[in-house]
């Protein structure tokens, strides 16, 4: 099945009626507790949940055709307030320009090149300050 013949769900009840994306959606929530991003915990007095939504991706291959069905559980982040609800931002992020670099070195030294796809590489951080949602 190419992509152009599947539609990504714009809502969690179109996601949770396609056996598909509700695999997603499980692998998602298992990652999310195999590396300890939350807690189930009682809302403190004075705090206020930041608001959570779901987000599908169909991922492709180079040809088209699907490579995986990708769902993400993604915090509301725009709702927080700066010195209220958190206090800085850092985002580790790589310029194109710099890739660009690394491949004229590599093919100038004959290097050999590899892709690699990190599922949640963000959940490998450190979040300094509490989250609730």
């Amino acid at each position: 099945m190419a992509h152009l013949d599947f539609t990504e769900p714009q809502t969690y009840v179109e996601a949770a009626s396609h056996l598909g994306w509700q695999e997603a959606m499980r692998k998602e929530l298992q990652a999310l507790y195999d590396t300890h991003t939350w807690t189930i915990v009682s809302l403190p007095p004075g705090k206020k949940p930041i608001a959570c939504k779901w987000v599908y991706r169909v991922k492709c291959k180079a040809d088209g055709s699907i490579e995986r069905l990708k769902a993400r559980l993604v915090v509301k982040g725009f709702t927080q307030r700066k010195g209220i609800d958190y206090l800085e931002t850092f985002s580790a992020v790589i310029k194109l320009t710099t890739i660009r670099v690394l491949m004229t070195i590599a093919v100038k030294k004959g290097w050999i090149l590899h892709q690699l796809d990190v599922n949640n590489a963000f959940l490998h951080g450190d979040l300094h300050e509490k989250i609730y949602m």
